[in-house]
């Protein structure tokens, strides 16, 4: 690529001639002059005071006249047609007198003032000829794209500098091995050919936001070693019509000059979205949009080299045509890891990092579940920072774990001012949900209890599977339910009152009932059904809205059994309680005076409260 300045001599070298012109041109006029009569120049020259007497081009007579010690120059205009010479002799100067002028002559122009006049004359318009040009040769260099708004806006990254490969992916070994084949076909495509095989032509690459899709998409390309076009689906819209399908047919244009190759479109329902359907209705240009990547993808002209990825979060949004055999014919789920990814992603994003001894991934694994690629590398920075906050040469464990409840609920607000009252209030409510997930069957251990707000929480309890899970019983739902009830039970066992410490816990106890009730059946009354069409994005898991399949009576019933179900988790939360109330008091206590109990200090408390009670219940031997 040529330097700007050697694209810009040609207007910087105009610029420099155009000064020098008009440097010339005014520094070969005269100085200030004052203009006299015909009658005042013979009266001079009688005199004797002119000292040189000149006419220049244009038939001005300029005097360079004598006064005292300095020069003035005086102007005077001659009559057409009749000389100098002439007209000073008609106005009474002697030929001796005119004799006695130092020069007289006719001033001819010097040629940088006549081409300086030209200049001066002609810059506007060659200035404006030149911008014209400029301007045309700068949008066709793709610097500013003003006029080449139709040209794909595809980033190529060169086969010769592959930055990723299977290696930097990890917690997907299925979604790895189906892509694997897309790797064999672009290295040795006559393997498949030769037995009549047709590789997919598109993979759709399906999964939450941070699991990895665009990584696994640019480990593809890393691994079989061919040149990849990376764009997003939104960039082929614009307010143009007609300029995403003039940038698809260029898109593809590219990819056909360099196949083989692999083409990624992210975000691909920003442009693949069902045709006449949605919120916002119909839009012309995306329909245009899609039907040429149709049309690319499935046409005439076909390059059975050229391979589409593409990936999005929301595939029950794209349009049918999309998604039949022939454009994308195989769909590659990336979920959320499971214990196992979770600990080859920790192990992956911890190259080149010092880790302290006490590290150990696996169990950091298993206190994420939920988390996804990017969340652990979101995790292992955090700790990074932190180590280097408190000028630790080394990452520990304690980073680490301090990293998790920073993703999960944010950074501590140890700053906060809160009452005597009100920390004894959030102790007992935290110590209520611990003590209740502890007793009771079904639920997950205790991890961590702490009444230091962080986010907008002013405590928490937190509460670590063993396992991943997938499926869920209807008594892990009821414990779930008594467990969350924990918190608002103490306060009403210890204080005889509720506070509003219990929102949020009150509004997931209602959404798991009701779950319970109208999406699993889970009950005798109402039979095995679900209730209401809910239109929702599904993999999300927003709902937007939600039509009615049921009466007034099916509703009333659906409330009294969400209530019945609520109630009774309450009520064994509250009984719990009661049966454990020296517990209660003596974790609270704990709590107020440490702040924060890890799971082996909430073990500690449990055993000894427990011996306690059972040594105040054995009799007394006589």
């Amino acid at each position: 690529m040529k330097p700007a300045w050697s694209r810009n001599a040609f207007v910087y070298l105009l610029i420099l001639v155009a000064s020098v012109a008009l440097f010339y041109s005014f520094a070969g006029q005269t100085a200030e002059s004052t203009e006299i009569d015909l009658a005042q120049v013979a009266r001079l020259v009688k005199q004797g005071s002119v000292e040189e007497l000149a006419v220049d081009a244009e038939g001005a007579l300029i005097l360079s006249v004598r006064e005292g010690s300095q020069t003035a120059v005086y102007t005077s205009r001659l009559e057409t047609g009749v000389g100098l010479a002439e007209t000073l002799l008609g106005l009474g100067v002697s030929p001796e007198q005119l004799g006695s002028v130092g020069a007289v002559a006719a001033l001819a122009p010097s040629t940088w003032e006549t081409w300086g006049i030209l200049l001066i004359q002609g810059i506007p318009l060659i200035l404006m000829f030149v911008f014209l040009i400029f301007m045309m040769r700068q949008a066709q260099s793709g610097n500013n794209q003003a006029l080449s708004f139709s040209k794909s806006r595809a980033r190529m990254v060169s086969a010769d500098r592959p930055s990723v490969t299977f290696e930097d992916v990890a917690g997907v070994d299925e979604a790895k091995q189906e892509l694997q084949e897309i790797v064999e076909f672009l290295r040795d495509p006559a393997r498949f050919t030769s037995l009549g095989a047709r590789i997919p032509k598109g993979v759709l690459l399906v999964g939450q936001p941070g699991t990895g899709k665009t990584l696994m998409a640019r480990a593809v390309a890393g691994e079989a070693g061919v040149p990849f076009f990376s764009i997003s689906g939104s960039e082929f819209v614009e307010m143009f019509v007609g300029v995403g399908a003039s940038r698809v047919r260029d898109l593809f244009d590219q990819a056909k000059r360099n196949s083989p190759c692999i083409i990624f479109v992210d975000e691909i329902d920003a442009v693949g979205r069902q045709r006449g359907a949605g919120l916002g209705g119909s839009h012309d240009e995306r329909e245009q949009t899609l039907n040429q990547i149709l049309v690319e993808m499935d046409g005439f002209d076909t390059d059975t080299k050229i391979i589409i990825l593409a990936a999005t979060n929301r595939p029950d949004i794209l349009d049918p045509a999309l998604l039949r055999p022939g454009r994308f014919d195989r769909r590659v789920v990336i979920d959320r890891p499971d214990r196992r990814g979770r600990e080859d992603i920790l192990k992956v994003h911890a190259r080149g990092k010092p880790l302290a001894p006490d590290v150990d991934l696996s169990t950091l694994a298993k206190q994420t579940p939920g988390f996804t690629g990017a969340d652990l590398e979101n995790l292992v920075n955090e700790a990074a920072i932190l180590a280097a906050r408190s000028n630790l040469t080394a990452i520990t464990m304690t980073e680490l774990q301090e990293a998790v409840e920073r993703v999960i609920a944010g950074p501590e607000r140890r700053s906060r001012l809160i009452t005597v009252d009100e920390k004894r209030l959030i102790a007992y409510h935290e110590a209520g949900h611990a003590i209740v997930q502890s007793k009771i069957e079904h639920t997950d251990p205790v991890h961590k209890i702490t009444i230091i707000g962080r986010g907008g929480m002013g405590g928490y309890t937190m509460t670590l599977p063993e396992d991943d899970r997938t499926l869920y019983s209807k008594a892990r739902f009821e414990s779930e339910m008594a467990g969350l009830l924990g918190g608002r039970a103490a306060e009403e066992l210890v204080f005889g009152d509720v506070t509003t410490g219990a929102k949020n816990d009150i509004k997931r106890v209602t959404d798991i009932a009701r779950s319970m009730i109208t999406e699993y059946a889970m009950t005798d009354t109402l039979g095995q059904r679900s209730f209401g069409q809910k239109e929702e994005l599904i993999f999300l898991g927003r709902e937007i809205s939600e039509q009615r399949d049921y009466g007034e009576e099916i509703a009333t019933a659906i409330d009294r059994e969400i209530k019945q179900l609520v109630d009774r988790a309450y009520e064994r939360a509250r009984q719990v309680l009661r049966e454990n109330r020296h517990t209660l008091d003596r974790v609270a206590l704990s709590l107020i005076e440490e702040e924060t109990l890890d799971a082996e200090q909430f073990r500690a408390l449990l055993e000894e409260t427990s011996s306690i009670e059972r040594t105040e219940a054995e009799p007394v031997p006589a």
